[in-house]
């Protein structure tokens, strides 16, 4: 097969045809793909000599007595044992994990923020990245952070890995392709993308500057949400997440390998390209989806459900009914019931809600929640409506209505979520942010029957 004129090209499978060009349909399929014909072997494992003189390796992304278990087989021109040499500490001090509390830092309130500008300081996925909120241990793993990335220069003989967690990556502007391992995914707003925990991959930017939202799931994988009596269809359908085709570099060119354990950051330093698996078959990979192919459901008659009903993905905690994280998209829709006051109602809840605005209004806050900007609502701290949402909503015709230009999405975890010092003191909070609902009035007047 020809090498590629770019260094930086991975040679890669044959593409799929039609919609799925370059990616396998299927959310956790037992997926198999190959670069180069006959290196993935057949009717087993591991035999004793693998074709192309390749070595075999699986990873494991859960225990091996999981029901079931998740675990693809690597077919790759080295063992991981050579991507891997003495490690040095090093310190990305806007990555941060939790438990990570800052002690003239008051996590208690109902916080909002503009979008995190742009600098002038050329940033990559690993520079750029920007710790918002953390909750729960990662040494423990459990819980989650939070992030806004900041990207505009590609990584360049540089690659990471993270043993902490999972990262759910929903982008905002700009275009990301996440050269992994296992294959290549492009990314672009209205799309996330899903990269498991230990996959060795390098971010590039296509089409900068790039800004966007991290979800680092310390806990158990995202998956798809129960259904119940919803049924089979509607809300993510398994055929819209897309895993890549194998793709990989044969390059003998220096090299840094950055890895986040227990939220420490380790480099080491090696001689070739670590994107060295040429085919694998398994269950544990990478994927995206887009967003616009989510089908919301919702009320048809009367009452406003409760936002669980948009849940995309969710991370189990072990406790049934109660997620780690929950990923909820909030997108367009038509708005039919009757007699109900349509946007979210007033509420305190057990969970806390980090929300992220990837385009358009949000209906609860029409105003001042701008796109790239994100909001908290920390564990049992009330919320909902400013006033001009709440008497839009009390006082419209109640057609139908096609709620448009809108894509918000939400982190809800059981966890309390804690601000970084960046959060409180650098990124563009609204102070003025608790004082939209100062204006709301008292209507109470006793009277019988008075609406």
């Amino acid at each position: 097969m020809n090498r590629p004129a770019d260094p930086h090209e991975m040679i890669q499978a044959p593409s799929i045809a039609g919609p799925n060009e370059g990616y396998m349909p299927g959310f956790a399929n037992d997926f198999e793909t190959e670069a180069l014909p006959g290196a993935l072997p057949q009717g087993m494992n591991s035999p004793q000599k693998c074709n192309y003189g390749l070595y075999g390796e699986q990873l494991s992304g859960t225990a091996f007595t999981a029901d079931p278990p998740e675990r693809t087989w690597c077919y790759r021109i080295r063992p991981s044992v050579k991507h891997s040499h003495r490690y040095e500490k090093i310190d990305l001090p806007y990555w941060k994990s939790a438990p990570h509390v800052v002690d003239e830092v008051t996590s208690l309130g109902q916080y909002r923020w503009d979008p995190v500008p742009h600098s002038d300081e050329g940033l990559t996925w690993l520079t750029g990245m920007r710790t918002m909120t953390t909750a729960g241990d990662v040494n423990t793993q459990v819980g989650m952070a939070s992030h806004i990335y900041l990207v505009t220069e590609s990584m360049v003989d540089s690659y990471f890995f993270s043993a902490d967690s999972e990262l759910l990556v929903v982008p905002q502007e700009g275009r990301l392709r996440f050269a992994t391992e296992l294959g290549i995914l492009d990314l672009a707003p209205q799309e996330i993308a899903i990269i498991p925990r230990g996959l060795v991959y390098r971010v590039e930017v296509l089409d900068g500057p790039c800004r966007g939202f991290v979800c680092e799931n310390y806990g158990q994988k995202f998956e798809l949400p129960g259904r119940g009596p919803i049924g089979a269809n509607c809300m993510a359908n398994p055929r819209d997440f897309k895993a890549p085709v194998a793709a990989f570099e044969d390059r003998e060119t220096p090299s840094t390998v950055t890895i986040k354990w227990c939220g420490q950051f380790h480099e080491t330093k090696i001689g070739h390209s670590p994107l060295d698996v040429v085919a694998w078959h398994g269950n544990y990979a990478p994927f995206k989806y887009d967003l616009r192919t989510y089908c919301p459901v919702g009320a048809i008659l009367f009452d406003h459900p409760d936002p669980s009903i948009f849940t995309v993905l969710t991370a189990p905690s072990g406790m049934p009914g109660t997620a780690n994280i929950d990923f909820v998209l909030f997108r367009e829709r038509w708005m039919v019931a009757e007699n109900t006051f349509r946007p979210p109602w007033y509420h305190k809840n057990i969970m806390s809600e980090l929300m992220g605005n990837i385009f358009g209004q949000y209906d609860a806050k029409p105003q001042g929640f701008v796109p790239g900007g994100m909001s908290l609502h920390n564990m049992m701290l009330p919320h909902g409506p400013d006033k001009n949402a709440f008497e839009g909503a009390s006082n419209s015709n109640l057609g139908p209505e096609k709620l448009d230009n809108t894509m918000s999405f939400m982190f809800e975890t059981r966890f309390p979520q804690h601000l970084t010092a960046f959060a409180a003191k650098e990124a563009p909070l609204q102070d003025d942010y608790i004082d939209c609902w100062n204006d709301i009035e008292k209507k109470f007047d006793g009277t019988p029957g008075l609406k």
